[in-house]
């Protein structure tokens, strides 16, 4: 991987989003049904906030109390907008991956928001730079393992 590349080299832009309005039961259910850990908040293409799966179950950690049906309740009348994180990193598409890599390595962010011209059209995280990393393929093929059993 080319730590200076462009961060478009390795960024997601098949993007699911929810909007600052959008109850938590909604977030629960993507969460539940998608692999990923960092939802984008976005009001008309314009990213708000950031919700994570660690925001979502610091909140849901504090509700397990009550039946089911109160705790469904409490995510259908929460807002994204009470548990989203607001201030948060953001990088351009022609913004360096070293750029991230700096980021990343000094705040407790595992994903940024890629913006073009205040719309959001992207996002990395570190796990697509790890990703990345493995996909690369060394320059001389001896140096990969053949088999490690």
């Amino acid at each position: 991987m080319n730590a200076y590349a462009p961060i478009s080299s390795i960024m997601v832009t098949d993007l699911v989003t929810v909007n600052p309005e959008d109850n938590l039961l909604a977030v629960k259910k993507l969460f539940d049904t998608h692999k990923f850990h960092h939802l984008p908040v976005v009001r008309f293409r314009k990213i708000v906030g950031i919700v994570s799966k660690t925001d979502f179950g610091h909140f849901t950690g504090g509700v397990n109390h009550g039946s089911a049906q109160e705790r469904t309740d409490l995510l259908e009348h929460t807002k994204v907008e009470d548990i989203m994180t607001k201030g948060i990193g953001k990088l351009e598409p022609d913004d360096r991956i070293n750029v991230a890599l700096e980021i990343f390595s000094k705040n407790w962010f595992h994903a940024l928001p890629v913006v073009k011209e205040d719309e959001l059209v992207g996002i990395v995280t570190t796990q697509d730079v790890i990703r990345a990393i493995l996909d690369e393929k060394p320059k001389e093929p001896h140096m990969v393992y053949e088999n490690l059993d």
